[in-house]
Parts: C-alpha cells; structure tokens; sequence
C-alpha cells in the first residue's frame, strides 16, 4: 500500500496544483462577463486541458500503479480526468483502495476462522 501511495504521489500533487489553479482562477472568471454565466463549464475545461497537457507531456499516470497495464493511451486519459477533479479524484480512489484492503482483511480472517474450525474439528475426530 506504501509503494501505492508513493506512484499516484506526483498525479496527487498534480491534481492539488490544478484544485488551486481553479481556486485563483475563479475570480477572474467573474471578471470576464462572456465566461461568467459559464462559470463551471470554463473552469472544468480548463482544468481537463491541463490535466491532459501534465498526463500527456510529463507521463503521469494512474491506473499502471493499480496494475492496468497496456493501457498507455487510455490511463493517460483517465489520469487526467482523475486529476483535473483535484484532491476529490483522489479521495475517491483512496476510499476504494481502503473499502478492498478491508474487504481483504475480512476474507482473511474468515479464511483463517474456517481453518481454525476445520482443525478443531479433526482434533475432536482423533480424541
């Protein structure tokens, strides 16, 4: 999970820099009458536009960390649409992540009941 965090580390930090564009550009925004109405729809354009130039011409990427690999042009896409969100795409994946890590552990330790049981039940057949 350490070595998870470590690879989507830079499309994070990329994804908290494009939040904060977003932050400063917003008054300007409502400076320009012709993008006012439109608000939204203008900043999420932009922050895709930069979200593809930074997957694209830098090589972030999300999913090959989550081990879909072969799919260069696609995680490409996906990974800027994941950090045009901000820290929100983010957020979203580390709850994922952290429901199948439980999810994991719950079926370990099911796995490991039913072994104790089944132990339990041979002791008992040999006493």
């Amino acid at each position: 999970m350490d070595d998870l965090i470590i690879a989507l580390g830079p499309a994070f930090a990329a994804g908290f820099a494009i939040q904060r564009l977003m932050e400063i550009l917003d008054p300007v925004v409502d400076v320009v009458k012709l993008f006012k109405a439109h608000k939204k729809v203008v900043l999420g354009i932009v922050s895709l536009i930069v979200g593809l130039v930074l997957a694209f011409g830098i090589g972030l990427r999300v999913l090959e960390p989550l081990g879909v690999l072969n799919a260069e042009f696609w995680d490409a896409i996906i990974t800027a649409f994941v950090i045009s969100a901000g820290t929100e795409g983010f957020n979203s994946i580390m709850k994922f992540l952290g429901y199948k890590k439980e999810e994991k552990k719950s079926e370990a330790a099911i796995s490991k009941t039913n072994a104790d049981v089944s132990a339990l039940e041979l002791l008992q057949k040999t006493v």
